[in-house]
């Protein structure tokens, strides 16, 4: 497993667990530190997960927008955690990571998905960020 795909795997931890709780959770350092501790031990890549779970909980409202504009059938909170917390971190990447190409966070979205989420979360995560993708204005972003 690369140090990316692990990075953006605890990212997506740091977050579902974050969501599951209801959002409460403020110090969101400890979360990602616990979830490296417990999942990644001697990781040394701990800032592209911070910084990954820090960017979508500040653009949440915009991320959440995209979710619900290109899933209309699907509620938010009906969206399992676990496939909600990894189409945040692909359209994060997607829309407000300059060093990721388009491409990459989505395809790293949906391998997480077929890893974590259930039968057809690839198929679904897949489905969404590629919609977004289609209707991005400028898909390359360099």
């Amino acid at each position: 497993m690369s140090n990316r795909h692990l990075a953006r795997t605890i990212a997506m931890q740091t977050l579902y667990m974050w969501d599951f709780n209801d959002q409460k959770e403020k110090n969101l350092e400890a979360l990602v530190k616990k979830n490296l501790a417990e999942f990644a031990p001697g990781f040394d890549d701990e800032e592209f997960s911070l910084q990954t779970v820090r960017g979508v909980v500040k653009n949440l409202g915009t991320i959440d927008g995209y979710i619900s504009k290109y899933a209309p059938d699907w509620p938010l909170e009906q969206i399992t955690t676990v496939d909600r917390n990894i189409m945040r971190v692909g359209i994060y990447e997607m829309l407000f990571n300059k060093d990721i190409p388009e491409r990459v966070a989505i395809n790293e979205a949906i391998e997480i998905a077929k890893a974590y989420g259930g039968e057809s979360s690839g198929k679904f995560v897949n489905g969404v960020l590629g919609a977004i993708y289609k209707d991005m204005d400028n898909p390359t972003k360099n």
